[in-house]
């Protein structure tokens, strides 16, 4: 079977430039609609930091559709409106997130509608999910192939009107929000990920003088012209080189022992540091209120010794999602 026995164009290669990013660099579309069976929101993480990096400020509107057959986990469900919030980064408010509702049919499908306001340009439909195993891995092979724009938009129009935005206050009487994720019960994590067979590194906030940098870690943004909450957990080199976190730009959600949740990425030469990549102040400002420091406050190793822990572990579940314990139970 070749292309020819397709009525649209097929894309099997390439298919982020293709889609997410080609057809907004002309000047012209300004949003993409996203109709998906199922999505991350370390994909729409990912998206919007790549966006920004190529200096494209379109909206982002993406619609998840299986929701009434498998609902969301509980990390997906935060993770989504975390990316949604507006936090310290104006880079969130260019996404919204919504689910279709229970009392509907499941939508499988794909649809990726490029607009220019309220006008569809192109659209495509096919096998990618809005995932990072669609996109950015290469793990898998997917089918996409362009359809009728305005068709498109009607069908996605349709579906939205039984959609509800993931942030609404009553989201959970119209969409299961699973507790138990299928790996792991994150309500019981810090104790059952002690018992299960998984990968554990620890990295130090420290560095090998035992001390903490005046510019770097958790002090990365203490100089002139940054904002003095950004920072990033340093990696050495054997476990960046160890493939414990993914080194190809893929984001990834990490449940923290407190019950928070962040999206963090890989970055740097040779990957020697872990960031939120949407906004590096987020970790900063993560750290500085568990260490009961002031906003934009220098932290020393005299505040990491005083609360009681020089180091963070991590626990890998999967390629994307992660446990991260800076909890005083084990002291660095």
């Amino acid at each position: 079977m070749t292309s020819a026995d397709f009525p649209g164009h097929v894309l099997t290669e390439k298919l982020a430039d293709a889609i997410l990013f080609a057809p907004l660099h002309d000047g012209v579309a300004n949003r993409i609609a996203v109709l998906s069976g199922y999505a991350t929101p370390t994909m729409a993480s990912w998206y919007l930091k790549k966006l920004e990096d190529r200096n494209i400020r379109a909206q982002i509107e993406l619609l998840v559709g299986m929701t009434p057959e498998s609902g969301l986990s509980k990390n997906v469900h935060e993770g989504f409106i975390k990316t949604q919030s507006t936090g310290t980064s104006e880079i969130h408010s260019r996404f919204s997130c919504s689910y279709l509702s229970n009392n509907n049919l499941p939508e499988h499908g794909n649809l990726y509608i490029i607009l220019c306001g309220e006008e569809p340009l192109s659209a495509y439909t096919g096998s990618a999910s809005f995932v990072q195993n669609s996109f950015v891995s290469g793990h898998r092979h997917e089918i996409m192939m362009d359809c009728n724009p305005k068709w498109a938009w009607t069908y996605y129009q349709q579906v939205s009107d039984n959609s509800i935005y993931c942030n609404h206050p009553e989201i959970e009487y119209s969409v299961t929000i699973r507790k138990e994720h299928p790996i792991f019960d994150r309500e019981d994590l810090a104790f059952s990920s002690k018992k299960e067979n998984v990968e554990r590194v620890t990295l130090s906030l420290l560095t090998k003088k035992q001390n903490i940098g005046k510019h770097s870690g958790l002090n990365w943004g203490q100089r002139e012209n940054r904002n003095p909450n950004q920072a990033y957990i340093p990696v050495p080199k054997q476990v960046a080189e160890s493939g414990f976190f993914p080194t190809d730009g893929r984001h990834i959600t990490v449940r923290t022992d407190d019950g928070k949740m962040l999206i963090l990425r890989s970055e740097q030469a040779h990957y020697k540091a872990l960031t939120t990549p949407l906004s590096n102040a987020e970790l900063g400002e993560y750290f500085r209120n568990r260490l009961n420091l002031a906003y934009g406050a220098p932290v020393t190793e005299q505040d990491l010794k005083q609360y009681g822990r020089t180091n963070v572990s991590f626990i890998k579940y999967d390629d994307e999602q992660y446990f991260m314990d800076f909890s005083v139970t084990e002291k660095g």
